[in-house]
């Protein structure tokens, strides 16, 4: 490495077979190892010390790349930058840029995957699916592909003006669907920028960023009750529902009877019931409110589990469909529906709609403001949470001592007599 070296030149860099280092000047060397490999080299000093950077292989390197690589690194030393430092800032800049690549389709695409066991049950994934790809559960596409604008774009490029492209022309008319379309686009991008694949702030926050473009939900959100039938014919239709052969019919009974959602009678499993202690336990992972309901059961109610259970072929499910799988939702509102095509009777009066399961609630907590029950004790029945959060801090009771006696008043109105009525309550076939 003594001064008076010749340049290097492609021919000599070729021919060069002596083991050691062979200086071009300006700091860069070619390396001969033992056995002849060849490799270029960048020396510099850093506090006194020398350093050597690697530029690469004469394989991958020709003699005139290396020249301009050295220059790079003769800048970042002018600059008081460190070479070797700068290359792996750029290395992990560029694995970063190439992250970036995956789509907006494929990172929700995983985070759905990776979350799926964790979410309540597979309606909840559906939903995921269906909002954020556009497909269904078996992958076929569905009626509204919302975020279709930006599924191949790289997450990396997803800012405000495609966020509100999204959700602005829904959020007065679809204001629910809206706003859970926004929270799981930010919940990707969340995931996305964990694994350095997104840089900035999330286009998708709703506190300190969308609220100053959006209006409130409170302020668009229109309530849309779900029809329901009138308490006072309750009495009539359970007369005529009992009628009625099937899982389905029996499952919709077992609801009304509960008053609990369309959903948690579907998912029933016999391991949460106790007909003993006529108590059923929904886990808390089954419940919109994240919290263990403990559903005190009438004898009627517990009548219907005696007569699934007559049916019953192992499974842990209570309600099984006739290929031996849960029902579905549908499957009540199914029944209604036919119930319905005989004579078009079961209709929410003020909604000019037929009534659907859910809104059976709503004819239980009518119900029970109508008796006597106060709203506390219908609430908790309903499972529904305390909106007062003062009153909610202190209150640590579920009334369900009351609750026991309320859903045997309600299962006796429900099967108030009715003139020439009969109790018809068979279960022949799972249909």
């Amino acid at each position: 490495m003594a001064r008076g070296f010749e340049k290097l030149t492609a021919k000599k860099v070729e021919h060069l077979s002596k083991r050691g280092m062979h200086a071009d000047g300006g700091g860069l060397y070619l390396q001969v190892a033992e056995g002849g490999s060849k490799s270029w080299l960048f020396r510099y000093k850093l506090h006194g010390r020398a350093r050597w950077h690697g530029l690469g292989s004469l394989r991958d390197v020709s003699l005139e790349e290396a020249l301009e690589k050295a220059t790079d690194a003769r800048k970042v030393r002018r600059n008081g930058g460190d070479p070797i430092e700068a290359k792996r800032e750029a290395e992990a800049a560029a694995r970063v840029e190439a992250a970036k690549a995956i789509t907006f389709g494929a990172a929700a695409r995983r985070f759905i995957k990776a979350n799926r066991a964790g979410w309540k049950n597979a309606k909840h994934a559906n939903q995921w699916l269906m909002t954020l790809i556009g497909i269904d559960q078996k992958g076929n596409p569905t009626k509204n592909d919302y975020c279709k604008i930006i599924g191949d774009l790289p997450i990396g490029a997803i800012d405000t003006t495609l966020v509100l492209r999204i959700i602005e022309p829904i959020w007065a008319s679809k204001t629910e669907t809206a706003s859970r379309i926004r929270s799981r686009i930010e919940q990707v991008i969340d995931a996305a920028k964990a694994k350095g694949e997104f840089k900035g702030e999330n286009p998708a926050r709703w506190k300190g960023h969308l609220d100053n473009l959006l209006p409130a939900t409170s302020t668009v959100r229109k309530v849309r009750n779900r029809p329901a039938l009138p308490y006072r014919q309750l009495p009539n239709f359970m007369r005529k529902l009992r009628e009625r052969d099937g899982v389905a019919a029996a499952a919709l009974e077992f609801q009304i009877l509960t008053a609990v959602r369309p959903g948690n009678a579907v998912a029933a499993r016999w391991d949460q019931v106790d007909q003993k202690t006529a108590v059923w336990i929904i886990p808390a992972a089954l419940m919109k409110g994240d919290a263990e309901h403990r559903v005190p059961l009438s004898k009627a109610a517990l009548a219907v589990l005696d007569r699934m259970e007559a049916t019953r072929d192992g499974s842990e499910y209570i309600s099984l469909n006739s290929k031996g799988k849960p029902l579905s939702d549908a499957s009540m509102a199914a029944v209604i529906d036919r119930m319905n095509e005989l004579e078009r009777r079961w209709i929410d009066p003020k909604l000019d709609r037929a009534i659907v399961p859910h809104g059976f609630r709503s004819s239980f907590r009518d119900w029970a403001a109508e008796h006597g029950y106060d709203d506390p004790v219908a609430q908790a029945a309903l499972a529904h949470k305390v909106s007062d959060d003062v009153v909610a801090a202190y209150r640590r009771t579920t009334f369900f001592d009351l609750r026991k006696r309320m859903m045997e008043d309600w299962a006796a109105y429900c099967s108030r007599p009715s003139s020439g009525a009969s109790t018809v309550v068979a279960l022949r076939s799972k249909s």
